[in-house]
């Protein structure tokens, strides 16, 4: 018991000390609330009729992570990655689908039997199976249609892609294919990339994020290694913003000595503010030469500024992260460094709300009060 209070202790005293530190344009820092962590976890008796297999599939047997979440309803919803119990027992070895949750709270969750987003019998089928669907990021549309980032896994490594899914209900879905696969004639079709976070704002009458236009255009930062910028006129065809030299302009890169010193990848859905886009995004330590005080490959959540009049520009970046691996269940799965990568952000009950994979095989959460430059509408 008396170890449990140094701990908490400790972590709030380091919530205390990068409060006092964090810029005034960042949206955290975040903290974990008292109890319900972590609020999704992995159950072996869940079966679900695999439309490939032809057989009941195990489908949230091993891990239960990587969220995205959306505020539907007056709840907020989880779609999170779940791995089943068939593959090598390794990182990438299983076939992912994607479950459904929904909280009152944010914090306690209840969640549907059978996965919602899967491979099937499709024009996906050859991009999605046996991997699966994995780390997705979501986000509304002005009329009310979700539309779902995911990355498409068949194993191979060179053909992996973000996905593009569309949805009425969060039930039934819509794939799209590839993001980038007609952009500039096909020359996309063959890139490996992942992770995309499509640009959002806060809207004042419905008091939930929804996906912005940026000069009539929806934005997304997208990928792992650097991040990069993609424009649409739809929400479902992307174009890679491109360079002098016509390959992707990269707009973050790893720093020494700093959490992202391996290097950065896209989180959840940015979010435009009076002060500019706020990019929450996932930084891999370096084992050699990176931030001392975090574990060697230690994934941890921090804050980027970019120009919401010109998004490719970057204004500021935090030097520390928001969220960082420190409790038990953060550092101990299927990724034994350690992780706290966020995918998920809603603005819910006038909070904060951060949904976060927790190495690599539970959910968490994490929260953060509402900041004066939020509250504003944002870009059309």
């Amino acid at each position: 018991m008396r170890g449990r209070f140094l701990l908490a202790a400790a972590l709030v005293c380091a919530a205390l000390l990068h409060a006092q530190t964090a810029q005034p344009w960042e949206i955290g820092p975040f903290t974990r609330p008292e109890s319900g962590n972590p609020v999704i976890a992995p159950r072996a008796e869940s079966t679900f009729a695999d439309p490939i297999l032809k057989a009941p599939a195990h489908w949230e047997a091993l891990h239960t992570f990587n969220p995205a979440a959306i505020v539907r309803n007056g709840k907020v919803f989880v779609l999170y990655r779940a791995e089943d119990d068939s593959g090598a027992m390794a990182i990438g070895g299983h076939t992912s689908r994607l479950g459904l949750a929904e909280s009152a709270d944010g914090i306690h969750f209840t969640r549907r039997d059978a996965p919602v987003f899967f491979p099937a019998r499709d024009k996906q089928e050859a991009r999605e199976w046996p991997g699966g669907v994995e780390d997705p990021r979501i986000v509304e549309r002005e009329d009310g249609t979700y539309v779902l980032t995911y990355t498409q896994w068949n194993r191979d490594r060179n053909l992996l892609s973000v996905g593009i899914a569309s949805s009425r209900d969060l039930m039934h879905w819509t794939k799209h294919g590839p993001a980038f696969l007609n952009a500039a004639g096909g020359k996309y079709a063959g890139l490996k990339y992942k992770s995309a976070g499509i640009v959002t704002r806060l809207d004042p009458e419905k008091r939930r994020l929804i996906a912005a236009r940026i000069d009539g255009k929806y934005r997304m930062y997208w990928g792992e290694g650097a991040v990069h910028l993609a424009t649409s006129a739809d929400l479902i065809h992307w174009s890679p913003v491109e360079d002098a030299q016509g390959a992707p302009i990269e707009l973050l890169r790893p720093r020494a000595g700093h959490f992202d010193s391996g290097f950065p990848e896209t989180g959840p859905p940015p979010v435009v503010t009076s002060a500019g886009i706020v990019l929450v995004y996932n930084g891999k330590n370096a084992v050699e030469g990176g931030d001392p005080e975090l574990g060697s490959n230690a994934y941890a959540a921090g804050e980027a500024l970019f120009d919401a009049h010109h998004p490719a520009h970057l204004l500021k970046q935090a030097e520390h992260p928001d969220l960082k691996p420190e409790m038990a269940y953060e550092k101990t799965g299927q990724y034994a460094a350690g992780t706290t990568f966020a995918e998920g952000l809603v603005y819910f009950h006038d909070r904060w709300f951060l949904y976060y994979g927790c190495a690599d095989s539970l959910v968490g959460v994490a929260t953060a009060p509402k900041t004066p430059f939020a509250g504003i509408q944002g870009t059309k």
